[in-house]
């Protein structure tokens, strides 16, 4: 395939692509989406449910706590963690999941909800979340992903975020932990009897400010990854007041989701099963698994792995975020290569052919400060790595 033709056919692809990081569908995560169990889900409800009232002084906390520890290991997880903490003189944990990555393993996509709840069985708030992160752990137990992922189900959010916050100061900073994104799922229920057919996709616009061009672009991610695996519309809004805020504080990457009929049944004795939408918690599921799959494998997923030289190396962009020039560093038996660099509208930007081993020096002065997108490919056109890149302001 001659590279005119190669260059043709991904200017031909970005225009049907849906992201600011140019996911367009792909039969594997579909095929994945398509397992997402309505049974599976109710069942998680209504054993959430039935646990009672988890608020710090209740037993069922620690039963619930216990119940998602033996959900994670008959999935096969082995990786499994409490994150122990006091809160009132009473001891509270958050659960750590981690499932390896393939190329990225020191690299994490977190994805997170809490599982306590305010004077009642909170089946929305967070049950539903609860349940969907159960759901995709369930379905990509077996899956490699490229990035490590960590399911966090966070404890005493509903006291003022004292789990997640808890774990950003133990255990992310004191370990310097590279996150790429974090996923916060928190009351997504809906509204029973109401046409609930939106959902609301949540983006980072508080300070820090620099990491805010890169949380709007994941939610863009989010967004269109929403519209394409489920039937749900989006709306777009700022992120607060859930487990993602302490991660923002710090400096991180964030996203989430929450109902677009807002509920008045949370925190109260009537947040049921009854109360909400389970084919709409089905259709954020969908949504759920197919973007923790494109954030954790970036454009592929199942057995299907983006290839690595003999030597164990990849193709490397630095500096991230980049100014002026850029370096591109390409394994000897992946060249001759093109590299592409599209703007957050899926716009071709920059293309160039690296034919020498070596680090290839490029300029970038004519971009404008904002988030990218990348893909590498080789003259057979096949796609050696995708990734996402910022010049700073």
């Amino acid at each position: 395939m001659s590279i005119r033709v190669l260059i043709i056919l991904f200017i031909i692809s970005l225009l049907t692509i849906r992201s600011s990081r140019c996911q367009s569908w792909d039969t594997n995560i579909q095929a994945v989406v398509d397992q997402v169990s309505i049974d599976s889900l109710t069942a998680d409800l209504q054993t959430l449910e039935g646990f009672g009232r988890k608020e710090i002084f209740d037993t069922a906390l620690a039963n619930t706590g216990e119940w998602l520890i033996q959900s994670y290991q008959q999935m096969g997880y082995t990786d499994i963690q409490t994150d122990t903490f006091e809160i009132l003189d009473q001891s509270c944990y958050n659960i750590i999941v981690t499932k390896p990555g393939t190329l990225f393993p020191d690299r994490y996509v977190i994805i997170d909800g809490h599982y306590d709840t305010r004077n009642g069985p909170g089946v929305n708030d967070n049950g539903s979340g609860v349940a969907i992160i159960l759901e995709i752990a369930r379905l990509i137990a077996n899956i490699p992903t490229q990035y490590s992922i960590r399911f966090i189900n966070f404890s005493s959010e509903e006291y003022g975020l004292f789990g997640s916050t808890h774990y950003v100061q133990e255990v992310v900073i004191p370990q310097e932990m590279d996150i790429r994104i974090v996923f916060n799922i928190d009351e997504v229920g809906g509204v029973a009897g109401l046409p609930n057919d939106t959902v609301i996709c949540e983006r980072d616009e508080s300070p820090p400010a620099y990491n805010n061009a890169e949380s709007s672009a994941f939610t863009d991610t989010l967004v269109n990854l929403t519209e394409l695996y489920s039937d749900l519309q989006t709306v777009v809004s700022y992120a607060y007041g859930s487990d993602y805020v302490p991660f923002q504080t710090n400096g991180e990457i964030i996203t989430g989701l929450f109902e677009f009929n807002n509920s008045p049944y949370p925190h109260t004795i009537h947040d049921s099963l009854v109360n909400l939408d389970i084919v709409y918690v089905t259709e954020i599921a969908r949504a759920s698994v197919a973007s923790a799959l494109y954030f954790a494998c970036e454009i592929t997923t199942g057995t299907i792995e983006l290839p690595v030289a003999e030597d164990g190396s990849y193709p490397d962009i630095y500096p991230v975020p980049f100014n002026d020039f850029i370096n591109i560093k390409i394994p000897d038996e992946f060249l001759p290569s093109w590299v592409m660099i599209y703007n957050a509208t899926g716009d071709l930007m920059r293309n160039w052919k690296i034919a020498e081993p070596g680090i290839s020096r490029e300029e970038t002065e004519s971009l404008v400060p904002g988030p990218y997108y990348f893909r590498i490919a080789g003259e057979d056109g096949m796609v050696i790595k995708t990734g996402s890149l910022i010049k700073a302001m």
